[in-house]
C-alpha cells in the first residue's frame, strides 16, 4: 500500500495552523462577546459610523443569521452582521461591524487588492472544479498528460485569489481599527486591544487557509511529476 509521505510532511501541519486559527478566532470572539463598550453603540451604529467617516451613503446594513456570517455584498451594497454583531454592544461586534464597512469602504475608493481580486474570481472558480480533475486525467491517461500542468495552473489560482485575499482583509481592519480610534467608538485603549485581538485573530484563518493550499499545491506537484518522468 501506498502511504502519501508528502501529505504528512505538508498538509498535515497547515491543517493543525488551520485549525489553530479556528480554534483562535472562536475563543476571541467569545472573549469579547462578553466585554460591553463603555460607548454604547452596536455593531450596526458602529458600521454606519464607519460608513459616513468615508462619506458614503448608499449601503444599507442588515442582520443575517448565523454566528459570524458577517460580511460586505458589493453586488447589493449590503452590509449583513450576523445576530451576535447586529444588535450587540461588545468590543467584538464593533470591530467586525467595522471590518465590514471598511470592506464597503475599499470598494467605494476601488481599492486596487479589490479590483485585482475580482478580477481572477472567475479562473479561481474554475480552477477550485477542474484544476485537480484535469490534473488526474492527465496523469491516469498518457495521451492526455498535457492536463497535468494545465490543471495545476488552474489550481494555483485558488492560492494566487488567497494570496491577493490578505491585504484586503488586513487593510479592511486598519480602517476598522482607525476609524473605531479617531471617533472614540470605544473609549479606552483596552477596548481598542480588544477589537484589536478578535480582528487578528480572524486574519490569521486566511493566512492558515493560504497555508493550506499552498501545502496541498506543493504535495500535487510532487505526486504529478512521478507520473511525467
Amino acid at each position: 500500500m501506498y502511504f502519501d509521505m508528502s501529505y504528512l510532511l505538508f498538509v498535515v501541519p497547515a491543517l493543525i495552523l488551520s485549525i489553530i486559527a479556528q480554534i483562535g478566532v472562536k475563543r476571541a470572539y467569545k472573549t469579547m462577546s462578553r466585554q460591553y463598550s463603555m460607548s454604547g453603540l452596536t455593531g450596526a451604529m458602529a458600521a454606519q459610523s464607519v460608513l459616513r467617516y468615508y462619506g458614503i451613503t448608499d449601503v444599507r446594513i442588515e442582520q443575517v443569521s448565523g454566528k459570524l456570517t458577517d460580511h460586505y455584498d458589493p453586488r447589493a451594497n449590503v452590509i449583513r452582521l450576523s445576530e451576535g454583531v447586529y444588535g450587540s454592544n461588545s468590543i467584538a461586534a464593533i470591530g467586525i461591524a467595522c471590518h465590514e464597512a471598511g470592506h464597503a469602504a475599499q470598494y467605494a475608493e476601488s481599492y486596487t487588492p479589490i479590483k485585482v481580486r475580482n478580477s481572477i474570481l472567475p479562473v479561481t472558480r474554475i480552477g477550485s472544479y477542474l484544476g485537480i480533475p484535469l490534473a488526474l486525467i492527465g496523469y491516469w491517461i498518457p495521451m492526455l498528460d498535457f492536463l497535468i500542468p494545465v490543471g495545476l495552473l488552474l489550481y494555483s489560482f485558488i492560492m494566487l485569489f488567497q494570496l491577493v485575499t490578505l491585504p484586503v482583509e488586513f487593510n479592511a481592519s486598519r480602517r476598522a481599527i482607525t476609524v473605531i480610534g479617531e471617533t472614540g467608538l470605544l473609549r479606552s485603549e483596552e477596548e481598542l486591544k480588544g477589537a484589536k485581538k478578535v480582528l487578528r485573530a480572524a486574519a490569521m484563518t486566511y493566512v492558515a487557509s493560504l497555508a493550506v493550499t499552498f501545502a496541498n499545491l506543493l504535495r500535487f506537484l510532487l505526486i504529478f511529476s512521478r507520473r511525467r518522468r
